[in-house]
């Protein structure tokens, strides 16, 4: 949700993503004009990464929402914040929520780019 929007609002990496696109290229279209601009090849490497680690994730003994430990790869084992177990799994809980928003606000975005007026708060945005 985040990368959408910023790309939505225009900032963008310096330089080129291949040797025909540059970034300041995509940052001028739509979100989703920009991802049929990506080559080819550079969508077959982001969605082979995704996959990639969904296997990893998905492969690791008992799954999370049966009962067994959240993937390292979502919570890396460094904790910076010092505190004790419980406080640290209320968080990590909320953090879980807060992805499962995430994806209730992303396709927020997908209807108003695809579906006019489908999101009242969003109509008249030039992102949409």
């Amino acid at each position: 949700t985040t990368g959408y929007i910023v790309q939505a609002a225009g900032f963008h990496f310096p330089g080129m993503l291949s040797k025909d696109v540059s970034f300041e290229s995509l940052s001028g279209m739509k979100p989703f004009d920009a991802w049929d601009a990506v080559p080819d090849g550079g969508k077959q490497q982001i969605i082979g990464l995704i996959f990639l680690a969904e296997i990893i994730s998905e492969s690791s003994g008992t799954h999370y929402t049966k009962g067994g430990d959240t993937p390292t790869i979502i919570f890396p084992p460094i904790d910076f914040s010092k505190v004790d177990d419980a406080t640290l799994a209320v968080k990590r809980s909320r953090e879980l929520n807060n992805g499962r928003l995430a994806m209730i606000a992303i396709m927020s975005f997908v209807a108003a780019a695809n579906v006019p007026g489908s999101v009242p708060a969003l109509t008249g945005s030039p992102m949409f």
